[in-house]
């Protein structure tokens, strides 16, 4: 994994290696953003990708790779090219001035923090339907089981940035085994699924808004966002003038595992299940884990599958709470108030808390908040945004006039008109 990684990094990049070997906080970081990415989103992806049949899947996941790194590659060297190697809101504000630092800021919060939601919701969920469907209990009342399970996470949470990377870190090695099991325990099951669908080439009417509305859920999967501030700082404390190289190594090598285990993964589950299945799936609100649970009433997926959704989706909920508590903590300064650090994280813990819990509660369709906001907003900041940096700030000039530039603002653009195509349709 790490030569092919390599090599696709020298090919991305021209800039020499690092003058340091790749060491242990390399493999942690790469880990960490792993573990932000694999969460709900990837867990709802057979279901979304799968529904759409065959060919809109293979078109997915032939564009994985290089929409997923190019993208988030851009938004680390936006990070990376602030002087004062502050994070993504004080870099937007040195570029843009403060009205744009402010709007930037912003849209940070609002691409990032509608994931807490929906994990908040795929949380519960997970562990009410694990409760009834495998452990024969009655879940306790919908207001107290979320209530308690969104309170134990924020309790790590306050344990600190450096703490929650190495939890993601160590929680992704059981996680990595665990889905690469599921996959590989599915396989004597394979029906040909989404297969019947492959015989005759799709309709454009049908095959282009399959592929359409699947794309903001892909982005959605492979989402490390909120980490990637944190996460470009601490190159650029550590490596200076290497943290571009190092970064990318980094990234490219956390996409392709990122990209094979979420492919092998999906395959495996749309080649178990029929299209009618998976809508079954997004009827129920439920993971494809959870569904799979259900579904089979085999003792080992009944117990390891829901397992696998509340590992994936809470550490990915610890990810993403990075991010989204910057942008609110960027929020409360922008808007003029001061308060001490401390009282600044009470009040982001308790607005999370609050609103997180109030969500869970209502239950809306996960797969919907996804296709409707968590991908199209995600998109504007992490696709459009560098791009438009490297044409307008004269530290992001060097990247300019590369196609993998072109190729992410068409992306973008794609993934964003996803909402108008959901909202008119």
């Amino acid at each position: 994994m790490n030569d092919q990684a390599n090599g696709v990094v020298e090919r991305l990049d021209t800039a020499p290696a690092a003058s340091t070997a790749w060491n242990r906080h390399d493999t942690t970081w790469m880990l960490g953003l792993f573990g932000t990415a694999i969460g709900a989103g990837t867990l709802f992806l057979p279901i979304s990708a799968g529904m759409g049949g065959f060919w809109p899947l293979l078109a997915l996941a032939v564009l994985a790779f290089p929409m997923t790194f190019y993208a988030h590659r851009g938004l680390t060297r936006f990070v990376l090219s602030g002087r004062k190697g502050g994070d993504i809101t004080d870099v937007v504000e040195e570029h843009f001035g403060k009205g744009a630092g402010a709007m930037i800021t912003l849209l940070y919060f609002f691409a990032i923090f509608p994931i807490l939601l929906i994990y908040s919701v795929g949380l519960t969920n997970t562990v009410s339907s694990f409760l009834q469907n495998q452990m024969h209990l009655e879940p306790p009342p919908r207001a107290l089981l979320s209530f308690v399970l969104i309170l134990g996470l924020l309790v790590v949470v306050r344990c600190g940035e450096r703490v929650i990377v190495k939890v993601m870190s160590l929680m992704v090695y059981p996680f990595i085994v665990s889905l690469l099991f599921l996959s590989v325990f599915l396989i004597p099951h394979w029906n040909g699924g989404i297969l019947s669908t492959a015989s005759t080439l799709p309709e454009p009417s049908s095959f282009l808004p399959a592929l359409w509305l699947a794309i903001p859920v892909m982005v959605f999967s492979f989402n490390h966002t909120p980490i990637i501030s944190a996460f470009a700082v601490d190159q650029k404390r550590r490596y200076g003038d290497q943290a571009e190289v190092r970064s990318s190594q980094i990234l490219a090598r956390a996409h392709l595992l990122m990209v094979f285990m979420v492919l092998f993964f999906v395959f495996s589950c749309v080649l178990t299940l029929s299209p009618a299945q998976l809508a079954e799936a997004k009827e129920q609100n439920l993971s494809i884990l959870s569904y799979l649970a259900n579904h089979f009433r085999n003792p080992t997926i009944e117990l390891v599958a829901p397992l696998i959704a509340l590992v994936a989706i809470s550490k990915s909920f610890l990810g993403h709470y990075i991010g989204a508590s910057e942008g609110f903590k960027g929020l409360v300064l922008k808007s003029g108030l001061r308060p001490g650090a401390k009282a600044l994280d009470r009040l982001t813990a308790l607005a999370m808390l609050l609103v997180c819990w109030i969500v869970a509660i209502l239950n809306p369709s996960i797969l919907g908040m996804i296709e409707k906001l968590g991908g199209p907003v995600i998109s504007v900041l992490l696709f459009l945004m560098p791009m438009y940096a490297i044409r307008k700030v004269p530290a992001m000039r060097q990247y300019a006039g590369k196609l993998s530039n072109a190729f992410v603002v068409a992306a973008g653009v794609v993934a964003i008109s996803a909402l108008v195509w959901s909202l008119a349709h």
